[in-house]
């Protein structure tokens, strides 16, 4: 309840602002609305499309010729947790030496000054779904939701989820194999299912205790059906066992991540109806459970009925949200080649904004233009699917941000260098 509380709280402005004569895409899998106008008051969207009038007072943009589109939700990240994977000290991202795994919780580790945030938020990125890695057990902990504004305070929605790992990495994590992990998964619930009905009872110091008495309490919410449980798994097999899963506990809101096989059970996933934030990318068998891997992934997925959406689930994680366009962009091209299956625009757009917030039960509040929702903007030169498009201004919660990262500083830095104004180095 705390977390919804702080997610129904936006800043208070007076300001009313409408944006008129573009192209607008509501990110709701329609297509795009030319010469639409969005109005903006007190941090939320009050309307988008056409026909739309323009509130008495409010200041108007003239966006003709351009994009109006919700900034983009980034399906699963580290974003924040890091800035240099290698040097420990910035790397917040995994705690291999604690004693604690579901209990642990990624808010403190949240900088918002790390610089893959000012990137994301230039690449049109307003929102990040962000996640810690697993270390000793298939428990992670709890993700949070956060915002890419150039503010301290990052964190829209705390305790947002638990992590958990069950394909390789969680076979590895429980102790060499898949039966481990799903036996550790099981052994855990039931633990923190003992934990809700006797918590004085519980004893979490027990050397033959599975759990800390933290661990139990944090995964109460995900056995009583109050916090989404997001499961990495990519195989047909896991992801199956997944789906049973949620047969023998059907509080669990389930959210799959990865499923780069998932094309082959998508009729099953659709109808358990389970949500999937896949990687749009995984098209190679990288790994034995991905030896299914294709681009036309979640497009198949997507026409069998499955509610799919874009994560960054991969090497690029912690850094890279910006390139979430680029792979819904790839999707819509996949609608030109024989053979292949895409997604039609405003669904490769869906998967980018409002999928990833509807999988995590936020699509209330956050990934579209709908009336209500917070005013995530962003004005665009061009298509936002198009590479060569860019982010003209950007809107958090109605607040328009700057866009400066440090490549754009790099850039302006060395564009028209001047005498005395390069080191040392590019003086000779």
């Amino acid at each position: 309840m705390a977390a919804l509380a702080l997610l129904l709280t936006t800043p208070a402005l007076a300001e009313t602002v409408a944006i008129t004569g573009g192209t607008v895409a509501i990110g709701d899998g329609s297509a795009p609305i030319p010469g639409g106008t969005v109005v903006i008051r007190d941090g939320r969207i009050v309307a988008a499309g056409q026909g739309v009038a323009v509130p008495a007072g409010a200041r108007t943009i003239d966006a003709t010729g351009k994009w109006v589109a919700p900034g983009f939700v980034a399906g699963f990240t580290r974003v924040g947790l890091v800035e240099v994977d290698a040097v420990d000290p910035t790397n917040d991202t995994v705690a291999r030496r604690s004693p604690y795994s579901a209990a642990i919780d990624v808010v403190p580790g949240i900088n918002p000054r790390v610089s893959a945030i000012a990137v994301s938020r230039v690449g049109g990125v307003t929102r990040a779904i962000v996640a810690p890695s697993t270390a000793n057990m298939i428990f992670a902990g709890q993700g949070a939701v956060i915002d890419t504004g150039a503010d301290p305070d990052a964190v829209t929605v705390p305790h947002a989820f638990q992590f958990v790992e069950l394909g390789e990495d969680g076979a590895q994590a429980a102790g060499g194999s898949r039966p481990a992990a799903y036996l550790q998964f099981r052994q855990s619930l039931e633990a923190a299912q003992r934990y809700a009905r006797n918590p004085a009872a519980y004893n979490g110091d027990s050397k033959d205790a599975l759990l800390t008495r933290a661990d139990a309490a944090a995964l109460v919410p995900v056995v009583t059906g109050k916090m989404p449980l997001l499961i990495h798994v990519e195989s047909a097999s896991d992801i199956r066992n997944v789906l049973k899963l949620k047969q023998e506990y059907p509080a669990l809101k389930l959210v799959i991540v990865g499923a780069a096989e998932g094309w082959t059970v998508a009729r099953e996933i659709a109808a358990a109806g389970v949500p999937v934030i896949a990687n749009a990318l995984t098209d190679l068998p990288a790994a034995f459970e991905q030896l299914a891997a294709t681009q036309s992934n979640i497009g198949r997925m997507k026409a069998a009925g499955v509610r799919v959406s874009i994560g960054m689930n991969n090497e690029d994680d912690a850094r890279q949200a910006r390139y979430a366009p680029q792979y819904a962009g790839n999707l819509v091209a996949l609608t030109k080649i024989p053979g292949a299956t895409g997604l039609s625009w405003g669904d490769a757009l869906a998967a980018i904004t409002s999928g990833p917030a509807d999988a995590l039960g936020l699509g209330g509040e956050l990934g579209s233009l709908r009336p209500g929702r917070r005013a995530d903007v962003v004005l665009w030169d061009g298509d936002p699917l198009e590479l060569s498009s860019h982010a003209d201004r950007v809107w958090i919660d109605g607040v328009e941000q700057p866009l400066v990262d440090r490549q754009t500083k790099l850039r302006d830095r060395y564009a028209q260098p001047e005498e005395g104004n390069l080191p040392k180095a590019y003086e000779y």
